[in-house]
């Protein structure tokens, strides 16, 4: 999945971290405040955005759960506000 940026700039400068961390220049702890500060913040979902999407893209629950890696009642649970989202599935969303 491709990251989103806050901007060409920020994305430019998190690459060069990115390179950076890789061979060893910079720790976990320091990757992470650039993340932070370059990515683009991931927002929760409302029970009603992730029946939009679905409903949008007009498939059934089982089918978006099977796009999502999910289980149907995790679908199900998150649409109703039994549970919240989060994860790698609310990036897939996102």
């Amino acid at each position: 999945m491709a990251k989103r940026y806050r901007s060409d700039a920020f994305a430019a400068i998190h690459e060069t971290m990115e390179a950076l961390h890789d061979i060893g220049a910079i720790d976990k702890q320091t990757m992470r405040e650039f993340d932070d500060a370059c990515l683009t913040p991931v927002h929760v979902l409302a029970p009603e955005e992730i029946k939009a999407i679905r409903v949008r893209e007009h498939i059934s629950q089982p089918v978006f759960a099977r796009y999502l890696n999910v289980s149907k009642n995790l679908v199900s649970n998150r649409e109703r506000g039994v549970k919240k989202s989060g994860g790698p599935a609310l990036l897939l969303l996102t």
